[in-house]
């Protein structure tokens, strides 16, 4: 496990207090809302707020891309990826 999927990992728990969710179930392709680890649209904002803040990124909570971005931990990681080397 790369260190950035670890540390996407992390910050899900510890932004949205998943007390009984640890990294090993949270599975990089699953979806991360409805199905899979079953985040809701409240979750989806304080996520956003975290990697807004932990990474610098800019996020547009409107936008379909960003919605696809949030789709899995495998997304995400892509994301933060190619925002920070640009």
């Amino acid at each position: 496990m790369s260190d950035l999927v670890l540390e996407v990992k992390m910050l899900i728990i510890e932004s949205l207090d998943l007390e009984d969710v640890t990294v090993d179930d949270i599975k990089n392709d699953e979806p991360l809302f409805v199905d899979g680890l079953g985040l809701d649209s409240i979750d989806a904002l304080e996520l956003g707020l975290a990697i807004k803040k932990r990474f610098d990124i800019k996020l547009d909570a409107n936008s379909e891309e960003t919605k696809q971005h949030f789709s899995s931990v495998n997304s995400l990681v892509e994301f933060i990826r190619s925002v920070k080397n640009q």
